[in-house]
């Protein structure tokens, strides 16, 4: 009887479960920023919450909360209830902070369910038109003759740009002089002034310098070349085989999110990203649209975790 009893609860459970499932959403939803309004993840959430909320039948709200390279946002939605509407917009930082960060509040891996892609990103290599770099060879011809003969500018430690040059610099088998700034924008200023003459930056920040003349593009990071610059070549065709590195947003839940919800999530993302207009202003951020199931990005997110995990160790990158 007490067997019984023990037997009938839980199919009871489960059927509350699954009558939640496909009951929501019933309210709306919020999708959490880890970084201030007007950045380009801050839009990228917009941009998709919008047609996601068409989709849905319900308002998306974004909420914008900033601060610790995203850590304050991740753990907010980490620690929110598990019922499908307080959702993350997750960055590459997501699966860098472990690495850098000593005490986490909150394991990225453990606490967070992985939904769906929305957009990759690739960083280039850029030189200043003066200086003479003027291809990936003729700058690491450089660094092989004198190992601190070529100086590169970044955000600070830790920073993206400071991330993808080590990564560049471990696999091509050189080393490159860091000159750390405190934020991307006084580290592209000297750059723009050739005080230093590199840098590894995201497309986004990067590219419409670029094109103005200001900055020398010599290669992205990705495997392949981007949509938003097909003329860039990529580093592995420059002469670093095997290089691939990508800066991406993605779309996570807190984790024991019922998996008929985080199904149907990222069955709508993939809906959402294929929408002419969806596309068309992301790819206007740099960010090309992408999408993969819950398993599929679950494990990306592992193998980023891993690979940066390597990056930050080999170079003993510490955080400011």
């Amino acid at each position: 009887m007490k067997a019984f009893a023990i037997g009938a609860a839980l199919a009871l459970g489960l059927a509350a479960v699954a009558a939640h499932a496909q009951q929501w959403p019933a309210q709306p939803v919020r999708i959490v920023v880890g970084y201030p309004a007007g950045g380009a993840s801050d839009v990228a959430a917009r941009v998709v919450g919008q047609k996601l909320a068409e989709r849905l039948g319900q308002a998306v709200v974004v909420e914008n909360k900033p601060g610790a390279g995203g850590n304050i946002g991740a753990d907010f939605v980490a620690k929110a209830p598990a019922d499908g509407y307080t959702l993350l917009l997750g960055t590459i930082s997501l699966s860098v902070n472990p690495s850098l960060y000593p005490k986490m509040t909150y394991d990225p891996q453990k606490d967070l369910a992985a939904i769906s892609m929305i957009s990759s990103t690739p960083f280039v290599l850029v030189s200043n038109p003066n200086s003479p770099y003027t291809s990936v060879k003729s700058l690491l011809d450089a660094a092989r003759a004198d190992e601190r003969a070529v100086d590169y500018a970044t955000a600070g430690n830790g920073s993206g740009s400071h991330l993808f040059m080590e990564l560049f610099a471990s696999t091509a088998g050189v080393k490159f002089n860091h000159i750390p700034y405190k934020g991307a924008a006084p580290a592209m200023n000297d750059v723009l002034g050739n005080q230093v003459p590199v840098t590894f930056d995201n497309i986004i920040t990067t590219l419409p310098l670029v094109q103005a003349g200001k900055l020398r593009a010599l290669a992205v990071s990705t495997r392949k070349r981007s949509k938003v610059a097909p003329e860039i070549p990529t580093l592995a065709e420059s002469g670093v085989p095997g290089f691939d590195a990508t800066a991406w947003f993605g779309l996570f839940a807190p984790a024991g999110t019922s998996k008929d919800i985080v199904q149907r999530l990222s069955r709508e993302v993939a809906e959402v990203v294929k929408d002419p207009l969806v596309a068309e202003k992301l790819l206007k951020l740099g960010a090309e649209p992408a999408s993969s199931s819950p398993e599929a990005f679950e494990r990306f997110f592992g193998g980023e975790i891993a690979k940066w995990r390597k990056v930050i160790r080999q170079a003993n990158i510490r955080v400011d």
